[in-house]
């Protein structure tokens, strides 16, 4: 008899649990921490990318070695941070270190303009397709965490879900944080082009005409 009651009081547990979203929680637990994989795998790829990168530009540009050195430096910090996703500290310890090797990678491809031979290296142009391919993946990954994590958030914040989450010790979770909003829609540049078109001179005021003679 107390093997049926314990049985049956283990349904009726189960049963209220899950009409509390208990697993739904699990479910979106385990969507944000899927998500977060494909992120860490599309900024890994970047990293993959830089020292043929870095390698192929020093073929041909070999004396731009403060260029060459900050991008090296930037991967190196990259490659260092253990980063915990569920620590806010951690993800913006992470996040700064990954816009300062965007930043770095820019400024190496604006170094490339100036060596045609570079720009018409077939080793290069893949790199530089790949690195492109790459930014554009990182973007997506990016937006789809945020919108993963929001989802999560929002849903544990609801009641009566709020209350399984704090039984059990679900939190909500840290995001990226986003300086401009549009910028989650639009990959970062790695291919400057020739440059800005040097700005058309404001037309000037033409004089009045001098006066006739009297």
């Amino acid at each position: 008899m107390r093997k049926i009651l314990m049985l049956l009081t283990a349904v009726v547990m189960a049963s209220l649990l899950s009409g509390c979203g208990y697993n739904t929680i699990i479910q979106k637990d385990e969507a944000v921490k899927a998500s977060w994989s494909q992120v860490i795998n599309v900024y890994k790829r970047r990293a993959d990318l830089i020292p043929n990168l870095v390698n192929t530009v020093k073929g041909y540009a070999a004396h731009e070695q403060s260029v060459l050195t900050q991008v090296t430096e930037a991967r190196a910090k990259v490659g260092s941070i253990n980063v915990n996703a569920d620590d806010p500290a951690s993800l913006k310890a992470f996040q700064e270190a990954q816009t300062g090797l965007q930043s770095a990678i820019g400024r190496l491809m604006m170094v490339s303009e100036n060596y045609p031979q570079l720009k018409a290296d077939q080793g290069f142009l893949q790199l530089q397709a790949q690195l492109e391919g790459t930014e554009n993946r990182i973007t997506v990954e990016r937006q789809r965490y945020i919108e993963t994590v929001q989802d999560y958030n929002t849903y544990i914040r609801s009641f009566p879900q709020n209350i399984v989450a704090m039984i059990f010790g679900y939190k909500a979770k840290p995001n990226f944080t986003v300086e401009n909003e549009a910028q989650i829609q639009q990959a970062p540049a790695v291919d400057f082009g020739t440059g800005a078109a040097p700005a058309t001179p404001a037309p000037q005021a033409q004089q009045p005409a001098p006066a006739p003679a009297q």
